[in-house]
């Protein structure tokens, strides 16, 4: 009797020390340690694509043929190219056994995989959104994949590179909050005009405005109608004098 390993175990060993020795860009995997059967994957954004930015994680899923049978492949992580959740029909998953080349490892999926996603061809599986959809999604990727345990567990580094993104973030927005108050109370005591974040912080500085505009009105009425009332005047006397004259002849 002999001690020689599955198939599918001794090749999914030798792929994932490949992956190791010469990882693929942009996308990190890990097989879960209690069954080397299932695989999970981390896809990171490209810079020139509506991804950038994002973290997409999905999974692997091996038979005990395997190669000479297809993996199932699912996103897990939102991104608006594929549904969640959802077996995705592509040419080197199990939808297609007929096309799939035994040679093909798991790099080889991945790298298909990251290649499909860029590309815009409707599939089994896939779903359709604005390139600000894609960029919306590729932004909440990062705190979604927090909140899953096996994301966290499998891809420690790549928790560690989204704390830090996510701690930024945190940073910039308080200090946006922070000068938008300095603007706020500089606006308020001063009556100089700034930069508001939203309406209701101009109205301090446009009220000081429109009060001085407001005196200066009140004035100046006041100068016409008392130079048209001396004026009345005057007429009135002239006409009295012009009557009283025309009586005494």
């Amino acid at each position: 009797m002999t001690n020689q390993k599955p198939t599918a175990t001794s090749r999914l060993k030798q792929d994932y020390m490949r992956l190791k020795r010469d990882p693929v860009p942009y996308i990190t995997a890990e097989p879960l340690p209690s069954n080397i059967l299932e695989w999970h994957y981390v896809i990171k954004g490209p810079e020139d694509s509506p991804y950038h930015g994002g973290y997409y994680h999905g999974t692997l899923l091996f038979t005990k043929e395997f190669p000479f049978k297809p993996p199932s492949i699912y996103m897990v992580t939102p991104n608006g190219r594929f549904k969640t959740n959802k077996r995705l029909c592509l040419s080197i998953s199990d939808f297609h056994p007929d096309t799939w080349n035994p040679a093909w490892s798991v790099a080889t999926i991945l790298t298909g995989l990251l290649s499909f996603m860029l590309e815009t061809t409707p599939t089994l599986g896939s779903c359709e959104s604005t390139t600000y959809e894609k960029r919306k999604y590729a932004r909440q990727s990062l705190e979604f994949n927090m909140k899953n345990e096996v994301f966290c567990e499998l891809f420690p580094e790549t928790c560690e590179e989204i704390n830090e993104r996510l701690a930024k973030i945190e940073e910039h927005r308080k200090q946006n909050a922070a000068n938008n108050n300095t603007t706020s109370t500089a606006n308020g005591s001063t009556g100089g005009a700034g930069t508001p974040t939203d309406g209701l912080e101009a109205e301090p500085a446009e009220g000081g405005a429109l009060s001085n505009a407001d005196d200066s009105n009140i004035w100046h009425s006041l100068y016409t109608n008392l130079i048209v009332l001396i004026g009345f005047v005057i007429f009135a006397l002239i006409v009295h004098y012009v009557i009283k004259s025309m009586n005494i002849e």
